[in-house]
């Protein structure tokens, strides 16, 4: 996935009209947008194919999809089938149901990151102590995109060490988390911000400002 600026924003607003001013204040620089369960349950996967169409932009969907294989399937195919460019899954529910996920991908010729670690402090408590088992499937699977935070710049490496040079890995947790996009991206390969942009009173002066701190 080629992805403008290195950028990604995460759109967890809760309306269609609030996304879409955001959208077309910050479209001159990003191009990649990433949806999560806010936004599709206000607004309905409809706003998938309503957004791209708008604006032209690539679509992440971040369902964290993490459940049986059948339904990993399921949630997978209808993603797709309402646009989505690419999906994000968890690694810690085992082969089989992330399996399920790359091979709906496969089908649809879209694409499938894989989570690794979350970028918030809970993390820790949990994912993070299988974060590198579940890198390590993802390599024995094939799978070429991965998430691992850029809260945890030594976990990010570590994550990069695993997965290697030519994966391609997004990294969340820049800006109101306190990640460091200029250095997160000396290992990553794209930053996700969301907060920072949507917040602001100016997205798209700060979307600029951070993309010349970069």
């Amino acid at each position: 996935m080629n992805i403008k600026n290195n950028l990604i924003l995460a759109l967890d607003v809760m309306s269609e009209s609030e996304a879409t001013e955001i959208c077309d204040s910050i479209k001159e620089y990003i191009d990649t947008i990433k949806i999560g369960y806010p936004l599709a349950l206000a607004e309905g996967l409809e706003i998938i194919k309503k957004l791209k169409d708008k604006f032209g932009f690539q679509v992440i969907c971040d369902f964290k999809v993490a459940d049986i294989d059948a339904t990993n399937e399921k949630i997978c195919d209808e993603t797709f089938k309402a646009g989505a460019d690419a999906i994000i899954c968890h690694g810690f529910v085992g082969s089989d149901s992330v399996q399920a996920c790359l091979d709906m991908a496969e089908k649809h010729k879209k694409e499938l990151f894989l989570l690794t670690e979350m970028s918030h402090p809970g993390a820790k408590m949990f994912l993070q102590k299988n974060a590198d088992a579940i890198a390590k499937m993802g390599v024995e699977m094939g799978i070429k995109n991965y998430v691992a935070p850029a809260t945890r710049l030594d976990r990010l490496a570590d994550i990069r060490e695993i997965v290697g040079s030519k994966a391609y890995i997004i990294s969340p947790g820049v800006g109101k988390q306190g990640g460091d996009g200029k250095k997160t991206l000396e290992i990553s390969n794209a930053i996700i911000v969301g907060r920072s942009i949507y917040e602001s009173e100016n997205p798209k002066l700060a979307c600029e400002n951070l993309i010349n701190e970069l």
